[in-house]
């Protein structure tokens, strides 16, 4: 893979981060938002595909960048096809500061050091050129304003965006209410990125924490190999916010 063109990760945290604040809309969610841009990407690039809800290991030879060939040599150790709900829901740690730090290597972003409360040191991290923002959210209004079937990358990208919760930040109030609509509905156009995108929401909404209960068969006895129904997958919900000994980008 070669690095002229942005990953669907780098896209997604470049949407949330706000070019005036320099913090990232969502953070939490965001979070699920880059390992999930991650499968869509490694998908794109041929190295995974969907099998029902679970993801496959199809090609692993790597990509050339570090950290989806990292995603893609975790995925190929577990052996099978692993759940997109129990894959997105596993620890994550530092995912976001990755792709930050990666982004202000590449010129594209500028960390500003400050404090919080006075006391806790914080990093901002803010464009260094905006038109690359623009031009990644003009891609999503295009699609959204005229109605035609957009790229997989593009309708990828706006599958994440409306999973993590960042319709309200791109299009806010009740003026962006029908853009946040159609910003949803982009989901159907890409198989892999819909899949990824509901695995999102329900991780957000404690789905991949329920056990699974077996179907009552006969008699009430529970039915072999009977898998119970799944919630539906509703609105992101707000995650917990944990403490913070340093915040980062927000």
């Amino acid at each position: 893979m070669g690095r002229s063109r942005r990953t669907l990760p780098e896209e997604l945290l470049l949407l949330a981060l706000d070019p005036a604040t320099g913090t990232t809309a969502q953070p939490q969610s965001l979070d699920l938002g880059l390992a999930g841009a991650q499968l869509v990407e490694l998908a794109l690039a041929g190295r995974i595909a969907p099998d029902g809800d679970r993801i496959a290991v199809v090609v692993p030879r790597p990509t050339g960048d570090p950290t989806l060939d990292c995603a893609l040599e975790l995925l190929r150790r577990r052996g099978a096809p692993v759940r997109a709900v129990h894959w997105i829901g596993g620890p994550r740690l530092g995912l976001r500061q990755t792709y930050l730090s990666h982004l202000e290597r590449c010129g594209m972003v500028h960390a500003v050091e400050g404090q919080m409360c006075g006391v806790l040191p914080t990093t901002r991290y803010q464009a260094t050129d905006n038109a690359i923002s623009r031009e990644i959210r003009a891609r999503l209004d295009s699609a959204i304003r005229t109605g035609v079937p957009p790229d997989p990358r593009t309708a990828a990208l706006a599958a994440l965006a409306h999973a993590v919760g960042l319709g309200k930040h791109l299009y806010p109030g009740n003026e962006g209410r029908s853009s946040r609509s159609r910003l949803r509905d982009l989901i159907r156009h890409d198989p892999m990125g819909g899949l990824v995108a509901h695995a999102v929401m329900d991780v957000q909404n404690g789905v991949a924490a329920q056990p699974r209960r077996a179907a009552a068969g006969p008699a009430g006895r529970p039915a072999t190999g009977a898998r119970a129904a799944e919630p539906a997958r509703g609105v992101p919900a707000q995650p917990h916010r944990g403490s913070m000994a340093r915040a980062v980008a927000h």
